[in-house]
């Protein structure tokens, strides 16, 4: 596609460590990221939707935990797979966001969920940045252009220690964490 990635790892993963990945999710260049720079297993939380796209949908369906963001069922059951996972040394990659923002948002509010999982089985939430696929890829139908990706993966934030009362600090923390990187490479 014209793309190359440049990563500026803060943190070097460990090989057999699972994490909650999170990321700002910008654009669907997120996705292939994530995979791209993230060597340890994991699977994707998504939306329900995708499964109907012909061809990528069938592979999507079997390879991640599929989420109807109308359903508090779905939401349920999604978490308790997810927890699944979890246990069997699987890692998750969760957009907090909840899906694409608007264009004219840098971000979205992060939902709780990742957080909530993070706090409960005690696995650490890995924190990355992606600052320029909005603008590379912003919609599908709305062109794009070549160039770097550039991903920031942050230290990983410990949970174990962390209780119910301690997920709002923790929400607030990831997401400055990751809206200072998008200000530190100039998105607003």
């Amino acid at each position: 596609m014209g793309y190359s990635r440049k990563t500026d790892k803060k943190y070097w993963l460990e090989k057999d460590q699972q994490y909650i990945i999170i990321a700002n999710h910008a654009s669907e260049l997120d996705i292939l990221m994530s995979l791209a720079i993230v060597p340890n297993c994991f699977v994707f939380i998504g939306k329900k939707e995708l499964a109907k796209v012909p061809l990528f949908g069938y592979f999507y369906k079997r390879t991640n935990l599929l989420v109807d963001r109308n359903s508090i069922a779905s939401k349920r059951e999604v978490m308790i797979k997810a927890q699944k996972k979890l246990e069997n040394g699987i890692g998750l990659c969760i957009f907090p966001e909840g899906g694409i923002p608007d264009p004219s948002y840098k971000m979205a509010p992060f939902k709780m969920g990742a957080f909530k999982l993070a706090v409960e089985t005690g696995v650490p939430i890995l924190p990355i940045t992606f600052p320029d696929n909005k603008k590379h890829f912003p919609e599908i139908f709305e062109g794009g252009y070549p160039g770097r990706l550039r991903a920031t993966i942050h230290d990983p934030i410990e949970t174990k220690d962390l209780t119910e009362a301690d997920l709002p600090e923790l929400k607030k923390k990831c997401f400055d964490l990751i809206n200072d990187e998008l200000t530190r490479f100039g998105i607003e």
